[in-house]
């Protein structure tokens, strides 16, 4: 296995050609087996060379399968994080940690960020209009006492990000301050570690780990979307985006020293 590559095939079982324990951070959104069904305020979300429709059983059980082997490719200490949503069919809704539960990652989920996208994928009033997706940050043996530095932690546990709107050829692309943020969070300025996206459509993550100074991995079953993203990798404007993430992770002074200031 080559680092700095995007592979096409089938996630599963490409991941399944990787080593054991190989790499430091994942980041990653699947498709969400949204079942061809739009929304009244986006367009159907429809992926070129593999299909959002699956049989709902099949796809829990796709996603745990993915889910176990990037635990076995995850170095101990190692972390994850898992974007998806709650979706609804039939009426009943169908929550991530229902499949996540059933995988190696039980007990091992460190936090359920809520990622606040500001804006609403559908206008009926079945339900209150849903903003929020989910982004699951699991451990691979919890490291005790390990903490984030206050610059990274007082992100908070709901990530206020408006959905990406610059990538046009991709139906669905991450904003980049979503890996700039889980990645440059746990790494802080460590360089050179390894970062995988399994699901990479336009490259977000991949783009991100470069410019932090990473190597990255990233499978797609599409060739054009994996085109797309070397471009987006080796376009020096997608640095602006990064830094404007990593600014925001300032802190003038920690707690604890003001904290000692109020005791003078």
């Amino acid at each position: 296995m080559d680092n700095n590559k995007i592979y096409i095939g089938d996630t599963l079982a490409t991941l399944r050609t990787f080593p054991d324990e190989y790499f430091d951070i994942t980041v990653t959104s699947p498709p969400y087996n949204k079942m061809g069904v739009a929304g009244g305020l986006v367009k159907e979300v429809e992926y070129k060379n593999v299909s959002d429709v699956w049989e709902e059983n099949k796809y829990q059980l796709n996603q745990q399968d993915v889910l176990d082997e990037l635990y076995r490719v995850t170095k101990k200490g190692g972390h994850v994080f898992y974007n998806h949503k709650v979706r609804w069919l039939n009426g009943e809704m169908i929550h991530p940690l229902l499949w996540i539960f059933g995988t190696k990652w039980a007990g091992r989920l460190r936090q359920e960020i809520v990622w606040d996208r500001g804006i609403a994928g559908n206008l009926r009033g079945w339900r209150f209009w849903q903003v929020e997706e989910r982004i699951y940050w699991m451990q691979k043996g919890i490291v005790k006492g390990e903490e984030l530095k206050s610059k990274h932690a007082k992100m908070t546990s709901i990530w206020r990000i408006r959905p990406e709107n610059g990538v046009k050829d991709h139906p669905a692309p991450f904003p980049i301050a979503i890996p700039t943020r889980c990645i440059f969070s746990i790494a802080d300025e460590t360089k050179g570690l390894n970062i995988l996206d399994p699901y990479c459509g336009s490259g977000t993550t991949l783009v991100t780990a470069a410019c932090l100074g990473h190597n990255y991995v990233g499978i797609d079953s599409c060739a054009e979307y994996a085109a797309l993203a070397e471009r987006r990798i080796h376009d020096p404007m997608e640095i602006l985006a990064v830094a404007d993430e990593t600014a925001l992770h300032l802190v003038e002074q920690t707690y604890a020293e003001r904290k000692a200031k109020k005791r003078k």
